[in-house]
């Protein structure tokens, strides 16, 4: 079997070289032609994923990387993995999805498989997808080829996280759809969960998504609440966490990050309006973690306050620029937001990511393309007013943090048990 995979980041990539390793031939389709000279030259450009499985894939001649879609031709599988964002005015955009869409048509074979990955809302797959696909093709989907959806699922920077044991969801627009979905990813996944529909399986992924973003919500809010109080939510969290049952445990931060949690309840929200429904938990989780970003800047004003100093001028190190722990990846990322926040106050704004030394050009922060991660070292580290823990890097040495850092906000715990000078931390 050979297959061909669109859109080679943090997704497609991934999955390429799992097909790979299960002795499929795979060919890697991207717009972005550097990725294609890289990947053929067996580089990797994302963290996580190492030169040497690139180099191995391609040298065996089981994957190899390419813009020209005309190749299309050559598989019998086409799965996407292209973005799905929302516009500025926060409404989807599927325009990458019809875009390959249309790409693909035209050199679709006969009885291939074409199945979407990419995030979205229920109705995407048998409604806008079909129609280029048949536009272009002169074929009749769930007749002539087959179509279907099957949502990624992966959790970045956990080691445990093995793409071949994590069940994969997929639903066809046939029955027939379906059973060839699950003979192409039965070559890689251990278990295989069918659903009735693409409707389905596209509504699984959002709800996944949503139910993070709503339980992230509500321990954003606790933290304001008990702050207020004096309490440490971090320690209600630990208690809470050891009952057996009944309770799972999320965690505060300074905002949502990423290219899932951020977007995809938006996704349903837009699509539910076509319905005349309201979603109201979804729509709240958003407001309350979009204002994240505000109440952690707030919260260091008054710790540069405590200290008789104030924002604007002050300079002010963001400790993190990735969405999450142990990865390279920006997308969504609160840094951002905190940073340019913080930049308007006045103050003297810089960044420390051993994961991300210098920023790419970004669509919705390009302001900040080229800056370049701050040395990690005590010289530099003292000259900073004050220190914002955004994400909690396990490179990161935090206990040298402590005594070289003049004032801390902390938003990720991440000064816990570490022995400090009163006053040094302050958590948000």
């Amino acid at each position: 079997m050979k297959i061909a995979i669109v859109g080679l980041g943090y997704v497609g990539l991934p999955l390429a070289l799992q097909f790979a390793r299960c002795q499929t031939d795979v060919l890697g389709l991207d717009i972005d032609k550097a990725k294609v000279r890289s990947l053929m030259a067996g580089r990797s450009y994302i963290q996580h994923v190492e030169s040497s499985a690139i180099s191995q894939a391609v040298r065996t001649g089981r994957f190899s990387a390419s813009s020209d879609f005309g190749r299309v031709k050559e598989v019998e599988a086409v799965l996407i993995c292209v973005p799905t964002p929302l516009n500025k005015n926060r409404e989807p955009d599927i325009s990458y999805v019809l875009q390959t869409g249309r790409c693909v048509a035209g050199h679709l074979r006969k009885g291939a498989l074409v199945v979407l990955e990419s995030t979205t809302y229920p109705g995407t797959t048998e409604e806008d997808l079909r129609q280029v696909l048949e536009d272009g093709s002169g074929m009749k989907a769930g007749v002539d080829f087959h179509l279907a959806f099957s949502p990624e699922r992966e959790d970045p920077g956990n080691p445990a996280s093995q793409m071949a044991s994590i069940p994969k969801v997929m639903g066809g627009l046939t029955p027939a759809c379906l059973e060839r979905a699950k003979a192409v990813y039965g070559r890689v996944i251990k278990t295989l969960v069918p659903v009735s529909s693409c409707r389905v399986a596209e509504a699984t992924k959002l709800t996944e998504n949503i139910f993070r973003s709503v339980n992230i919500a509500l321990v954003n809010e606790l933290k304001v609440v008990f702050t207020a109080m004096g309490i440490d939510v971090w320690e209600v969290i630990k208690a809470a966490r050891t009952k057996p049952f009944g309770f799972m445990p999320f965690y505060p931060g300074p905002g949502l990050g990423g290219h899932c949690i951020p977007i995809d309840p938006f996704y349903l929200s837009w699509k539910a309006r076509e319905y005349a429904q309201n979603t109201r938990f979804v729509e709240l989780a958003g407001e309350i973690n979009s204002a994240m970003p505000e109440y952690v800047v707030h919260q260091v004003v008054a710790a540069l306050n405590d200290r008789r100093q104030a924002v604007n001028g002050a300079k002010i190190l963001v400790l993190g620029l990735a969405y999450k722990a142990e990865v390279d990846d920006d997308r969504e990322s609160p840094s951002y937001v905190l940073m340019t926040l913080l930049k308007e106050l006045g103050a003297d704004v810089s960044y420390y990511d051993p994961y991300i030394p210098v920023i790419k050009m970004t669509r919705e922060h390009p302001q900040w393309a080229g800056t370049k991660s701050i040395s990690w070292d005590a010289k530099t580290i003292k000259k900073q007013d004050l220190v914002l823990i955004a994400t909690k890097h396990a490179k990161v040495d935090y206990k040298a943090l402590a005594k070289w850092a003049a004032c801390i906000v902390d938003t990720r715990n991440a000064m816990d048990g570490i022995p400090s000078r009163k006053g040094l931390v302050h958590k948000a």
